[in-house]
């Protein structure tokens, strides 16, 4: 077993490992590194030349290391008591972290890798506990794969520059990241969650890892930028070019600017010529970069809030009606403290400890407000609008502009890394309350339940509501008057279009003149009713208010007794089965048992249809089903309903025309007729049956040996199941 570790040291990832003490590997004899410093034993848990290696090359990693290519580094460790506390009990015992703790350089065996091979263990590594079977992925090598994948997205959006920088003693031609606006505040979060065995290495000359996480992080960031934009277009990989086509320079490079183009997708980044020229020209490249890097740089960025129109003493109609002057702001944001918020207005001429803290770094208020708001100018005329002023504060706009800012501008000015505030009432999806209707139903309590229908026309009452606040007639015509994206009605903003207004005034005119049957009623309540204003609500009394609370579960069913002439017990959940199918045959609805199969769905059709077969002159049901399972429901009709009458009609043989009509004389009367799925009505002539009150039931097997069974009302256009599952139920 074997911890992989990485930490990012001079442009290198570089891996070492821990194995468990008293290891093979660890009790190996290790040399110590050259010690031109003071010298370092080696940790006791790291991971030999042997086994570095060997972990490697058994994870189907493309990169295969050699011994050559292992070196010697320093890992400055938590050490209690002269012995290095181990990163997980899977090493040691001696993991725990303790205050009394302190660290101490320890000897480890480390393999450096340039950024391809990098990418291509981090890759594996991405979403990953365990490399492979014995080789686990520690917490810094798996957090490097995170800063990966951010590095990533950066280059996905395109969020990076072309540089120059100065390197060993020369210049090269190099890719910047552009981080900016929300990408800042993850690579902020990023770094604080490094853990510090990611920046632990350092070699045996050097000083102690004192490098703080920003920086290491930036320069690991960098380096994967840098990689991934240069080599994008090439059709291999770098590492497998020759050595002559990496140093090759193309021909007729008659300038420096030229020479740093070609340099930008070369893998060599090296710059020639004369140190002054280069010097100049990197000058320039910075100055054209000023624009978009200068707010990165910043310990402050530029924030716009959006501020509501004003209530004056209480009073406030044109706010009340959207109709008030709405106001964007220009904020100084503090970078590493967003809460830290100072108006642009008193910027222009602070004093005291403003004036020191906006000081701080150099940082120059006039250039910077008047660069970052011209940058903006591009995605906003109306901030270009505001700089005709001497000292621009915001800018005021309509209802209609307020509203083009929450839903266009503000999402693209954050995107291109500035602040934005908007009210706590706006989200993504808009403001947080609707228009939406509801819907109010009286009617009698049921006694003895006899002469109720579905038919039945309702007494109802619809109502059109914002959000919890309902609202009258006259005001939804007022609002339609307001023609305004943003209203404030009863102290909340609400965002409503004039279409949405207009289809909640038609929909109350129709439906207040439109009579109401207990189907519609009942259909509305299951969202089975396309209306052009949500209905987020179905409120009934009486009898029409049980039926409702029965049918989303919130109230318990009525359990009926086994019918008489039923030969068989019926267990609890097929009781619950039987009484919810009778129960929506009461109203004309169709059912689904969703039993698994073998679990009795087929008798507890039938103690249905025994019950029903003995109450009130019930018509005959027509039973559809497979061919394959006509047999059995004859069989299972014949021992549990044996006074139900059955007439068999399918097959090849079956009777047809004025013979089936003969034979159905002799079932009659005929309780429960039997048919293939495959019959067609048409050719039996079953309609002197007389079902035209008839239900219909259906049983069919399923992939996956799942049995359903199926009851519809030939009038219903509902469907509802119930799932017998002992101790479970479930209605839809």
């Amino acid at each position: 077993m074997l911890i992989l570790h990485a930490g990012f040291w001079e442009s290198s990832l570089l891996l070492w490992g821990e194995v468990p003490a008293g290891g093979a590997t660890s009790r190996a004899k290790r040399r110590r590194p050259k010690a031109e410093t003071a010298p370092t034993d080696p940790l006791p848990y790291g991971a030999g030349k042997g086994a570095l290696l060997e972990a490697l090359r058994e994870t189907g990693y493309e990169y295969k290391p050699h011994h050559k290519d292992l070196k010697e580094s320093v890992a400055l460790l938590p050490t209690l008591n002269g012995r290095p506390l181990a990163s997980s009990p899977l090493v040691s015992e001696e993991s725990q972290p303790s205050e009394a703790a302190n660290l101490h350089p320890w000897a480890v065996t480390v393999l450096p890798l340039d950024t391809e091979c990098s990418l291509s263990l981090l890759i594996a590594c991405l979403n990953k506990t365990v490399l492979k079977p014995g080789v686990i992925i520690g917490s810094d090598l798996a957090y490097w794969a995170i800063a990966m994948r951010f590095a990533g997205a950066l280059v996905a959006r395109q969020q990076f520059l072309p540089g120059i920088e100065k390197a060993n003693g020369g210049y090269r031609a190099c890719w910047k990241p552009v981080i900016t606006g929300p990408d800042a505040e993850r690579s902020r979060k990023l770094a604080e969650a490094m853990p510090v065995a990611a920046r632990a290495l350092t070699s045996a000359l050097g000083p102690p890892p004192e490098t703080p996480r920003r920086a290491v992080l930036s320069r690991f960031v960098d380096n994967v930028v840098d990689y991934l934009v240069r080599f994008s277009g090439y059709s291999v990989r770098p590492s497998r070019l020759s050595e002559g086509m990496r140093s090759a320079r193309p021909p007729g490079l008659e300038s420096v600017h030229d020479q740093w183009l070609a340099a930008l997708r070369s893998w060599n980044p090296a710059l020639e010529g004369d140190e002054g020229t280069l010097e100049q020209f990197a000058s320039q490249v910075r100055e054209w970069q000023r624009p978009v890097l200068a707010p990165t740089r910043s310990p402050f960025r530029l924030c716009l809030r959006l501020e509501e129109p004003r209530e004056e003493d209480g009073k406030a109609p044109e706010a009340q009606e959207g109709q008030g002057n709405w106001y964007v702001r220009y904020l100084l944001q503090a970078a590493d403290d967003p809460s830290l918020q100072i108006p642009v207005k008193e910027a222009w001429s602070a004093r005291g400890s403003e004036s020191a803290l906006l000081k701080q770094g150099g940082f120059k208020t006039r250039e910077y407000v008047l660069l970052s708001l011209g940058q903006a100018s591009g995605l906003c005329p109306r901030i270009e609008a505001s700089l005709r002023a001497a000292r621009p504060e915001g800018y005021e706009l309509d209802a209609t502009g307020a509203y083009e800012f929450l839903t266009e501008k503000a999402m693209a000015l954050e995107q291109s890394g500035f602040g934005v505030l908007l009210p706590a009432w706006w989200t993504r999806q808009g403001t947080k309350v609707r228009l939406s209707a509801r819907l109010h139903v009286k009617s009698p309590t049921l006694q003895g339940g006899g002469g109720l229908s579905l038919e039945d026309l309702m007494d109802f009452q619809w109502q059109v509501a914002l959000g919890n606040e309902q609202l009258s007639f006259e005001e939804l015509q007022a609002l339609a008057k307001l023609k305004a994206p943003l209203v404030k009605v009863r102290g909340q903003w609400v965002q409503l279009s004039a279409e949405e207004i207009q289809a909640a005034l038609d929909f109350w005119k129709t439906k207040a003149a439109h009579a109401m049957t207990a189907r519609e009623v009942l259909k509305t309540a299951m969202g089975a009713v396309p209306m052009p204003v949500n209905c987020d609500e179905v409120t009934a009394t009486g009898w029409m208010g049980d039926l409702l609370a029965q049918l989303s579960g919130r109230a318990t069913l009525e359990t009926l007794p086994t019918p008489e002439g039923f030969e068989g017990v019926l267990r609890p959940y097929q009781v619950r089965g039987l009484s919810w199918l009778a129960f929506l045959r009461r109203w004309g609805l169709g059912a689904c048992l969703a039993d698994d199969m073998g679990l009795g769905k087929t008798i507890q059709t039938l103690a249905l249809l025994e019950r029903e077969a003995r109450s009130n002159g019930q018509h005959p049901v027509l039973l559809i089903c497979p061919m394959s399972v006509v047999g059995n429901w004859h069989k299972e009709a014949e021992r549990f309903t044996p006074r139900l009458r059955v007439m068999v009609h399918h097959g090849a043989s079956r009777a047809k025309g004025e013979s089936f009509k003969e034979e159905a004389e002799k079932f009659r009367p005929c309780d429960l007729e039997l048919r293939a799925a495959a019959t067609r009505p048409g050719n039996s002539g079953g309609g002197s049956l007389g079902r035209r009150g008839a239900g219909r039931s259906a049983k069919h097997q399923e992939p996956g040996n799942k049995a359903v069974t199926r009851r519809a009302h030939s009038q219903s256009g509902l469907s509802h199941r119930a799932d017998g599952h002992p101790g479970r139920e479930q209605r839809g």
